[in-house]
């Protein structure tokens, strides 16, 4: 395992080395925050439908990462998950739900599986990696929740109607759930990241498109 020994990399409450449990971490930012996180020194549960990109760290960290398959879309199986990451690690300090999906089309051109997909992957999905985690760090009293939304939890428009509706649902869930976790000691962050180039727009989807909307295409091209 290749980690620094120095203080600087301990907790300052707990005196021990800070554990992450990052969703979408196989990819894009997910990856970065996992990356970033262990170069510091601590540990890692990087959680993805798929292990991606983190192949490369698995003979670097060893021990320091603990890969988790999990679709978050399924809600009993989050919470198997997380019993299996605190049941492993002892305990988790920052939290960052970052698994998401982009779907663009004109509200009416959504299908119903567009819109399903978007709200049980970046609303659902969170909400229940937040109400499987929040025991634990509720009872520690202690942890920080990273829910990463995006300037489209901020504003909307043409195109991106139903992904901004699944990140202001985030928003408004989390601006409720920092107020209840601050009683007991935890901390709550929305981060609303702008255009970072990353997985996400390589691997979005696009609705069908309707001929009538060709010159709003046209006039936003």
């Amino acid at each position: 395992m290749t980690t620094q020994n120095s203080d600087k990399f301990l907790d300052r409450n707990t005196g021990k080395r800070r554990v992450w449990f990052i969703t979408g971490a196989s990819k894009g930012l997910g990856f970065a925050y996992a990356s970033a996180a262990l170069e510091a020194g601590d540990q890692v549960v990087a959680v993805a439908r798929t292990i991606g990109q983190l192949e490369k760290l698995k003979e670097q960290y060893q021990d320091a990462l603990l890969f988790l398959n999990l679709d978050i879309r399924d809600r009993e199986a989050v919470f198997a998950t997380v019993k299996v990451a605190v049941e492993h690690v002892g305990h988790l300090d920052i939290v960052v739900n970052n698994a998401g999906i982009m779907t663009l089309g004109m509200v009416e051109e959504l299908s119903e599986t567009d819109a399903r997909d978007l709200m049980e992957t970046n609303f659902f999905g969170a909400l229940w990696v937040c109400q499987a985690v929040i025991p634990y760090l509720r009872q520690q009293r202690s942890g920080h929740l990273i829910q990463i939304s995006s300037i489209g939890g901020l504003i909307s428009g043409p195109m991106s109607g139903l992904y901004s509706a699944s990140k202001f649902a985030l928003e408004g869930l989390s601006e409720a759930l920092a107020q209840e976790a601050a009683h007991f000691g935890v901390k709550l962050t929305i981060v609303e990241p702008g255009g970072y180039w990353t997985d996400l727009y390589t691997t979005m989807r696009y609705s069908s498109p309707l001929d009538a909307y060709a010159s709003l295409r046209e006039e936003l091209a």
